[in-house]
């Protein structure tokens, strides 16, 4: 089972930038594709970027293309998600999360592994 833990969370001024990290341990990196999936508060879970196992497929949601970038560096079983013109709407808890799959799905729901999240706030 693999076991993700996120950090990088904190709370920054609008405008500003983050970069969360996802370290994964346990089953063979590469053979997942990843994602970072967010909540706000009174709202559903909402995909926000994934990366496919060698990092040459990504997806964004519509709400952070252009300001969000996601990546993943294998050899240190590590994903990253760099923030840029960080907004108060981006305030929510994220989430890494990851799935054996050649594939990369979209949803929260294709998502199988879980990480524990870390909060990001944007003050306006």
């Amino acid at each position: 089972q693999m076991q993700l833990v996120e950090s990088g969370g904190r709370t920054v001024q609008a405008g500003g930038s983050l970069r969360l990290s996802c370290v994964a341990s346990g089953p063979i990196f590469e053979a997942y594709a990843m994602g970072w999936v967010r909540q706000a508060p009174g709202k559903e879970r909402e995909f926000v970027a994934g990366i496919n196992w060698s990092g040459e497929d990504k997806k964004y949601a519509d709400s952070v293309k252009g300001r969000f970038t996601i990546s993943r560096d294998n050899a240190k079983n590590t994903m990253y998600l760099q923030m840029n013109s960080l907004k108060p709407e981006d305030t929510a808890v994220y989430y890494c999360a990851g799935r054996a799959n050649v594939l990369l799905g979209d949803t929260p729901e294709w998502f199988a592994n879980w990480g524990q999240g870390t909060q990001v706030t944007v003050s306006s």
